[in-house]
């Protein structure tokens, strides 16, 4: 186990029990990071949990369906009475969508995504502020590129993802005083099972990616890049290469980037 930043912080994972909340929580117990994870399957958080317990890690395990307000206080609560404080929270608990607007049978389902992806970071960061506060503590907020730049066949998650962005880059001033930083992540694809689980236009899982996850960046790699950028307290991470130069054509050559955004959803 090496020293890092994180070393003894108490860490909250959301979205802890697959893709890139699992490799979070593993390299950060690898950290020495002591770990509370959180997720709407039991089992599944369990075996995370498992996993992290064996790199010599505490976890504390705390089902948690972040699109509800009831249950993202008690998991504030239940973390303070357990370690007394809170270090970092990282609000990573998400889903997705894959549909056309025009086509999407039930609008429900955009207020839905909008509760997980924006409204339970929220949640979770007003009732870990107190804590975070008194540690000088770190916010991660997991975005997406489709936060800085529109793409088809996500207007809802793009909309959310917007949400978080406003939303965190906002508190980050209000919160400079207290020493507490606000890092957001902009990752690019991402091989992880978020795809599989994202919403059709009828409402119902796709149960199958529409893009090659072969040749997207691996939820290890991500996880390893975000803790870098939190480590050192960075404003934002926009991951990819690709990413840093759409945001620098998009001032320049926005059709271009619509064109590009277009083409990038395309199954292959």
């Amino acid at each position: 186990m090496k020293h890092s930043p994180f070393t003894d912080n108490v860490v909250i994972i959301t979205g802890a029990s697959a893709g890139i909340g699992h490799q979070l929580s593993l390299q950060l117990a690898n950290q020495g990071a002591r770990l509370v994870l959180a997720a709407r399957t039991v089992d599944k958080l369990e075996e995370v949990a498992q996993q992290c317990r064996q790199h010599g890690s505490h976890v504390l395990v705390i089902p948690t369906d972040v699109a509800k307000q009831q249950q993202c206080k008690n998991l504030i609560e239940k973390t303070v009475k357990e370690y007394g404080s809170i270090d970092t929270l990282i609000n990573n608990a998400g889903i997705s969508m894959w549909s056309r607007f025009e086509e999407i049978e039930d609008l429900s389902l955009l207020e839905h995504i909008m509760r997980v992806n924006y409204f339970g970071s929220m949640y979770c960061t007003y009732y870990a502020l107190t804590s975070l506060k008194k540690s000088r503590g770190r916010i991660i907020g997991i975005s997406s590129l489709t936060g800085k730049a529109g793409v088809p066949t996500r207007t809802g998650y793009a909309a959310s993802k917007h949400a978080m962005a406003g939303f965190f880059d906002s508190l980050r001033i209000e919160l400079a005083d207290y020493g507490i930083s606000v890092t957001m992540i902009y990752p690019g694809f991402v091989a992880t099972e978020v795809r599989k689980r994202a919403f059709g236009a009828d409402g119902k899982p796709l149960e199958g990616s529409p893009l090659n996850e072969t040749e997207v960046m691996t939820a290890e790699s991500c996880a390893k890049l975000i803790l870098e950028a939190a480590a050192k307290r960075k404003r934002e991470l926009v991951m990819t290469r690709r990413g840093r130069i759409g945001l620098w054509l998009k001032l320049i050559a926005p059709r271009l980037v619509d064109r590009i955004a277009s083409a990038a959803i395309e199954p292959r």
